[in-house]
This record gives structure tokens, sequence and C-alpha cells, in this order.
């Protein structure tokens, strides 16, 4: 796999909706409440489980998400994060 180069990083989060911090992207989301929070939490994780790939999940305030994702194996940021986040991005 390997981690990506920063100008791989550069590329990719370039328009992005995600941000980076350090070595894991992260992004955020506001539901109206905290059924819609958890509806969310349980359709990432499904797109979780079928990638193998599982993100830090962050619920706070009863209706904000906030996803971290990062290859741990690898140190940092690799496809499998983008691959991720995009499918996430399809999500909302």
């Amino acid at each position: 796999m390997g981690k990506l180069s920063e100008e791989d990083l550069q590329a990719r989060l370039s328009g992005s909706t995600w941000t980076r911090e350090g070595e894991a992207i992260v992004r955020e989301w506001t539901f109206t409440d905290f059924a819609a929070s958890i509806e969310f939490v349980n359709r990432v994780a499904e797109l979780a489980e079928l990638a193998n790939h599982h993100p830090d999940i962050e619920l706070h305030s009863f209706n904000h998400v906030k996803l971290t994702l990062s290859t741990h194996s690898e140190g940092g940021l690799t496809d499998a994060d983008f691959a991720l986040a995009a499918r996430i991005d399809a999500l909302s």
C-alpha cells in the first residue's frame, strides 16, 4: 500500500471537504438530531466493514459527527483513506 507523498496528498485534498490533521484526514458533519447522527454513523460503519478500513468516529453535542481517517499500519495516509473518504462523501 504505502504512504502517499506530500505532492499526492496536496493534490487529493485540493477542493476537498476533508482537511489534514497531521497524518490523518478529518471531516465533520452536523445533523438535525441525534437519530440522524447515529444513522449516519451506522452507514459509515457498513462502508468501513466492507473496506476493512475503520475510521475513528466521534459523536459529540448530540448532532455532530467527526471522522478521522489514517492507515495506522503505514503510519500515515494511503489510497485506502481517500477511497473510503470518497465512499463516505457519497453518503451525504
